[in-house]
């Protein structure tokens, strides 16, 4: 994933509305925020969604007179591209660091740890022969 500029706490709220949506209206993405308890105005939500669109996280299309949003990015790929930069920033470039404080912090699940396991049998070289 290129490089983007990061998203504000507000367009991340709006980017999950788009996620669990699929896509959606300015109007129906603050009426989504509403039901969370979040009330932004119509204006503030067309901002947010404006400047998604400019930093390549949403696109627009035209519908009628409404435009109709809807994310680029997914969840993991802004989360990839969010670890890595933090890796870089914190961890000069490494990713055991954050990868073990982020094990070391959570309570995993069983399927988790499976998961976890899988994927680093997957990595390992002798798991390859």
């Amino acid at each position: 994933m290129p490089r983007r500029v990061p998203v504000s706490d507000a367009e991340l709220e709006v980017l999950k509305v788009l996620w669990a949506r699929g896509q959606a209206t300015v109007r129906e993405a603050a009426a989504a925020l509403r039901k969370q308890r979040r009330r932004l105005a119509y204006n503030t939500v067309l901002t947010l969604l404006s400047r998604l669109r400019d930093k390549g996280y949403v696109v627009a299309d035209r519908q009628g007179t409404a435009h109709i949003f809807r994310p680029v990015v997914t969840r993991d790929e802004l989360l990839g591209s969010s670890l890595a930069a933090l890796a870089e920033r914190v961890c000069d470039g490494m990713a055991s660091p954050l990868v073990l404080a982020l094990v070391r912090g959570q309570r995993l699940s069983a399927v988790e740890i499976a998961q976890l396991r899988t994927l680093l049998d997957d990595l390992t070289p002798e798991a390859k022969d």
